[in-house]
């Protein structure tokens, strides 16, 4: 306990699934945790059930002045940033053929423009805090292709390259910035109901199951944590062998 005492953090897509895990385990590691998401319900019933260290804010992260509310918030009610997490993310599937093109800039402004703004709002405030960690969660999709999610994909890949270059870029003002690279993770955002397909989404995983969000969440605690201090550009598969 108290991996991440003093440090505060944002998690966006915090509501649910994967974020919420994080958000949950960030704050029993003695964060203070922005948790954004569009989701207000589920985001606002999160921070009262975890308490006066965990505030929810409606964030759409595709918006840059909606961004600047969250870094300000974080500033203002704990007093800094030390941590991102750009957890948000959608999915769409389809073929290429039916892939419409409004469905692909849909994906991109989140999973993709969303991770560029949160990296450029965190710059300032990590600089002025001496140092701090932004933790892109990717995909098993931005490292192998994914068969009928072209758009998913090539954002996820796009997630991947942010990540190197923001290393390299931001390494001088001791921001770490590493990606994680979830594999199929029993979340609301899986979207199968269907037995058939689990089946099958298990049967190609080398470890035999699915992952759970915690597993997630806890690859990010390490990432935040000072434990990871000479990390920086990392690539982290979390995703039951799949990428091997």
């Amino acid at each position: 306990m108290g991996r991440l005492d003093g440090k505060v953090a944002i998690v966006t897509g915090g509501a649910r699934g994967q974020g919420a895990a994080e958000v949950r385990l960030f704050a029993a590691e003695g964060a203070s945790v922005v948790c954004t998401d569009v989701l207000v319900d589920e985001g606002q019933a999160l921070a009262a059930e975890l308490g006066g260290n965990v505030v929810f804010a409606r964030h759409d992260v595709s918006r840059e002045e909606e961004w600047d509310a969250a870094v300000a918030l974080a500033q203002e009610r704990f007093g800094g940033l030390h941590v991102l997490v750009n957890n948000a993310g959608i999915a769409h599937t389809a073929s290429i053929a039916e892939h419409t093109v409004a469905d692909y800039e849909k994906i991109v402004a989140v999973n993709q423009i969303g991770v560029f703004l949160g990296i450029r709002a965190a710059i300032a405030p990590m600089t002025a805090a001496g140092g701090g960690s932004i933790i892109n969660i990717s995909s098993v999709a931005g490292i192998r292709g994914i068969k009928n999610m072209i758009a998913y994909s090539a954002s996820k890949y796009a997630v991947t390259g942010m990540t190197a270059g923001a290393a390299l870029e931001l390494a001088r003002y001791q921001i770490r910035v590493n990606s994680i690279h979830p594999g199929v993770i029993q979340t609301p955002m899986l979207g199968v109901n269907a037995q058939s397909v689990t089946d099958a989404m298990v049967k190609n995983t080398p470890m035999r199951r699915l992952g759970e969000p915690v597993e997630i969440a806890r690859a990010a605690l390490f990432l935040a944590s000072d434990e990871s201090s000479y990390m920086t550009g990392a690539h982290v598969p979390v995703d039951g062998g799949s990428a091997a």
